[in-house]
């Protein structure tokens, strides 16, 4: 039974899911209160399940400081710029140059923990960048696909900036993943202390940080229901998957996203995304498979 794969496999649509809500608060509900709300949901889930498996007896006070980092880099700041980005280029584009966090992460690597760079990965890191360039070069000539007709530049940066965020995040975990830190806990931390942080900057005296006036139930379901399945339902089944299966085969299906989502995209907006678009998001997926295989 291929149980692993299909738990991986069902990881990327609960992602692919978590955007598409996302990107229906557009217009609905400012940056950070979206933002704040995602991460209060967030820390509510994995505390939880942290509490039910007694995960909190797993960090120590040094493991404490490398997610309060991995928090910084990889939840204040790219889950911001990843809702700024879905916001700004639609959630299409939005999880295309996400996966150029594979790539920066196998360069981080590189540079500061002195790991090998491998002709493959080398490989794979080109077809990922020749796959985003390639999706995102289709948007000129197309009206396709629930983003914008032409991405805008803004997008784009966002979006870099959100896969070079989640990879330094991912870095700065990696040596209290090490030592022995339950995952779900880890989350914990990770999004409570984003959470307080987002709660902290409501009261700093400047307009545009103060929370709208009023928020719909909708919009707060809206948001509760994209950190279930980004967080909540799509971070448990990766966790089981790869406590099934081989963490290259995991890490490379989980990373399906761009390609499972064109078909939502497809029907929430009744119009087929471009065949660019499939063959630069397939590519982008076979690159993160050389990387991490």
């Amino acid at each position: 039974m291929y149980i692993a794969e299909i738990l991986a496999l069902s990881a990327a649509v609960c992602i692919a899911m978590s955007g598409m809500l996302v990107s229906e608060l557009q217009g609905r509900l400012p940056l950070l209160d979206l933002a704040r709300l995602q991460m209060i949901a967030a820390f509510l889930m994995t505390a939880a399940v942290s509490v039910i498996l007694g995960g909190w007896r797993t960090v120590e006070l040094w493991q404490f400081g490398y997610l309060a980092v991995s928090s910084l880099f990889g939840i204040v700041i790219a889950s911001t710029t990843y809702f700024a980005t879905i916001y700004t280029a639609g959630p299409r584009t939005t999880a295309l140059l996400f996966s150029l966090a594979s790539p920066f992460a196998v360069v981080l690597g590189y540079v500061f923990l002195g790991e090998t760079l491998s002709g493959q990965q080398s490989i794979g890191i080109a077809c990922v960048l020749s796959g985003i360039l390639l999706a995102i070069g289709a948007r000129s000539s197309s009206k396709a696909g629930g983003d914008q007709a032409k991405t805008p530049w803004v997008g784009i940066v966002l979006g870099v900036v959100t896969a070079f965020g989640q990879a330094l995040g991912s870095l700065a975990a990696r040596p209290a993943m090490a030592g022995g830190v339950e995952p779900f806990t880890a989350m914990a931390v990770r999004s409570g202390l984003a959470a307080l942080f987002f709660i902290l900057l409501m009261a700093v005296p400047h307009p545009a940080l103060k929370p709208a006036p009023t928020i719909t139930k909708r919009s707060v379901g809206f948001a509760v229901g994209s950190a279930f399945f980004g967080v909540g339902l799509g971070m448990s089944l990766l966790m089981a998957a790869l406590a099934h299966g081989n963490v290259g085969v995991v890490s490379t299906l989980s990373s399906m996203t761009p390609i499972v989502i064109l078909p939502m995209v497809w029907a929430r907006t009744g119009t087929v995304p471009p065949a660019p678009a499939w063959f630069g998001a397939a590519l982008a997926v076979i690159g993160t498979a050389l990387i991490s295989l």
